[in-house]
């Protein structure tokens, strides 16, 4: 009796074998033929039952059906470094763009702060839009800045004044930084990107509200701003489109960014992956 027991169970697990091998090699032979017949609608479908669809963007606008349908959208993929202006699964406008160069930066040696320079991956929404925007730089614009020329830091309080080195000094007035004379005659500095106001080997970090601390042109002319101090903007670099070099933002050449200006509304999303 034991001994048949064995032979049907035997016989069973050979039989649940065959029936395994033989419905695998029906699944590749069927994705073998739609692959040859390139039937790749059928592909797609068979991968994502299968649980092998990683695309995060379709996973995104999963989440939002009917806008994505209804409502213009804007895609950006990091590592094709274009964007898409779409709606539905038309493509209105797509260009080349540059991102987060994905580096970090480390305030000084000793200290745990570091500032990561990468392009945020997800769900984002144009939150308001401007013309001639202006750039403030943010502190980690001049600890960048000093490592690349070998300088200092040294920042600037409203209630001081810093040496000029020359016999002046460096103080604020009003809204402008300026160099006072010892006859006390006053000069606003002049202050832009890559030519920051410098003095006894350190730059000088003007403080916020100065007029030294507010760049022009550095961003084009327009910029969609998706919160978090991220947005999508021109450049006064041409030749960085394309590339990841950003401290995070979307660039794009000037005449791209006006276009998407005039036709993107606030409220747009942004879908970033």
């Amino acid at each position: 009796m034991a001994g048949a027991i064995s032979i049907t169970l035997a016989l069973g697990i050979a039989s649940g074998a065959l029936v395994y091998s033989t419905l695998r090699i029906r699944f590749q032979r069927d994705i073998n033929r739609i692959v040859f017949n390139r039937n790749w609608e059928l592909l797609d479908e068979v991968s994502r039952k299968a649980g092998t669809e990683m695309d995060s963007l379709q996973t995104m606008l999963a989440t939002e059906p009917d806008s994505a349908e209804t409502k213009p959208y804007i895609v950006v993929s990091i590592e094709d470094r274009r964007l898409w202006y779409k709606l539905g699964d038309t493509t209105l406008y797509t260009t080349q763009v540059a991102v987060g160069s994905g580096k970090t930066l480390v305030q000084k040696a000793g200290d745990h702060q570091e500032f990561k320079f990468d392009t945020p991956r997800g769900r984002l929404v144009v939150q308001s839009k401007e013309m001639d925007p202006v750039w403030v730089p943010p502190d980690w614009h001049y600890v960048e800045q000093a490592k690349t020329k070998g300088l200092g830091i040294l920042a600037l309080d409203r209630k001081t004044a810093i040496p000029g080195g020359d016999g002046t000094m460096i103080r604020v007035d009003g809204n402008d930084v300026v160099k006072r004379s010892p006859d006390d005659v006053e000069v606003p500095l002049e202050a832009k990107e890559g030519h920051e106001i410098t003095a006894g080997g350190n730059i000088i970090v003007p403080p916020y509200g100065t007029n030294q601390r507010k760049y022009k042109g550095t961003l084009g002319g327009h910029r969609l701003n998706m919160g978090d101090g991220y947005a999508l903007h021109g450049t006064d670099e041409p030749l960085s489109i394309g590339k990841a070099v950003s401290h995070g933002c979307v660039r794009l050449r000037n005449e791209d960014i006006a276009y998407l200006y005039s036709v993107v509304p606030v409220g747009t999303a942004v879908f970033i992956y």
